[in-house]
């Protein structure tokens, strides 16, 4: 039996999604599909699979990224979904810890790509808001300053997001850094 479940994770949240997604498991229910805040799960044994989540530099479609999702599935992960750079993926838990980040180098470039995309659409999100202020004293109709605010929340949380992935990339140079 198939059940759709809608929940809304933060991108820097990543981990808590894969918690989540990894405690359904353990209840029998196995994700086979995502779209945006939607999951898709089928009914199963308990804890067959185990999740991860990874995002890439470029949309999972490019070549690069077709190559690497096959490597992956040749050592026995599968690709469940993808959502815009984010893919999804999962193995089954008979074949040991599943961990796509087995240094903490790879864990650092993942939080880097993390925080340049968080970077990126900041800066689009500041011209946004800019733009959004320039109209609203120009023409200071409620439309503007509505958007104003929008704008002004969308750059706030992005910054927010940014500083959280930076200090968890942080604790891990950290820690990097004692273990030379």
């Amino acid at each position: 039996m198939r059940r759709t479940m809608y929940k809304w994770f933060w991108a820097w949240d990543f981990e808590k999604e894969e918690k989540w997604l990894n405690e359904k498991s353990a209840q029998g229910l196995q994700l086979i599909d995502v779209g945006f805040c939607r999951y898709t799960f089928e009914e199963d044994q308990q804890g067959k699979y185990q999740y991860r989540l990874e995002i890439l530099n470029n949309h999972p479609s490019t070549a690069k990224n077709i190559a690497y999702i096959r490597f992956l599935e040749e050592m026995g992960v599968e690709h469940v979904g993808t959502l815009f750079k984010w893919i999804y993926l999962r193995r089954k838990a008979s074949e040991g810890s599943f961990d796509i980040y087995n240094d903490l180098d790879s864990r650092i470039d993942h939080l880097k790509r993390m925080s340049n995309l968080f970077f990126w659409i900041l800066l689009i999100n500041l011209f946004a808001l800019c733009l959004n202020v320039a109209n609203s004293i120009q023409f200071g109709n409620t439309s503007s300053i509505v958007c104003v605010y929008v704008s002004a929340a969308m750059v706030f949380l992005l910054a927010f997001g940014i500083l959280t992935v930076s200090t968890k990339k942080g604790t891990l140079q950290k820690e990097r850094l004692l273990r030379e």
